[in-house]
């Protein structure tokens, strides 16, 4: 399967997440504080490689996947090459995401998806400032989870998985995920033709 119909099809999984995500979040009433980005101030975010195809293949149409290589190389702190903390005077880290189009699925899934705890059930997995400023939205939330309405983390991964097996199920550290993901965009066009816009380019 080539390169532009994987990114498709990404794509596609992604704009059903978004779908269910608003429809759960106008249910529920939970939303994300105002230009918080504490959830992205971890440095041991997780990906798969797949879920940044669709951004790698951006990088390389526009001719920019050697320089963003370079910086995710020079990059020592873990936090995603994406994440641009902002200084403020807030009680949370406030900052914002200089790649949110093509962000990889983790990215979209946190704050308003479920996972399974120890005993089988869907929790939801969001942060602690939602859990401490929102908590009858939370308790709303709940009927909605019981009834199947909330993301659910593993069927979007299973359908990511459905798409490209070896890269869907390689979990790397989110920069090296971006980074295998750029190179294996690289690798394919290697012997191929260039798309179309970057050929006109070059």
């Amino acid at each position: 399967m080539s390169i532009a119909i994987r990114v498709r099809q990404v794509q596609k999984v992604f704009g059903q997440l978004e779908e269910e995500t608003k429809a759960f979040q106008k249910a529920s009433g939970l939303a994300c504080l105002s230009g918080c980005g504490h959830c992205c101030n971890k440095a041991d975010i997780e990906a798969a490689v797949l879920e940044f195809l669709p951004y790698a293949f951006h990088l390389f149409l526009e001719g920019q996947h050697v320089t963003a290589k370079q910086q995710l190389q020079a990059n020592t702190s873990g936090l995603c090459q994406g994440f641009k903390p902002i200084i403020a005077n807030s009680p949370y880290l406030k900052g914002r995401c200089s790649i949110y189009e093509d962000r990889g699925l983790i990215c979209r899934l946190f704050g308003f998806a479920t996972i399974r705890d120890k005993n089988g059930d869907r929790q939801l997995s969001t942060c602690k400032w939602i859990k401490g400023s929102q908590a009858d939205n939370l308790l709303a939330s709940q009927s909605l989870i019981q009834k199947g309405r909330a993301p659910h983390y593993m069927s979007y991964y299973q359908k990511l998985a459905q798409i490209d097996f070896r890269l869907g199920q390689e979990y790397l550290p989110i920069n090296k995920a971006i980074l295998r993901a750029i190179e294996e965009v690289e690798n394919y066009y290697q012997y191929r033709p260039f798309p179309y816009r970057l050929r006109k380019s070059a």
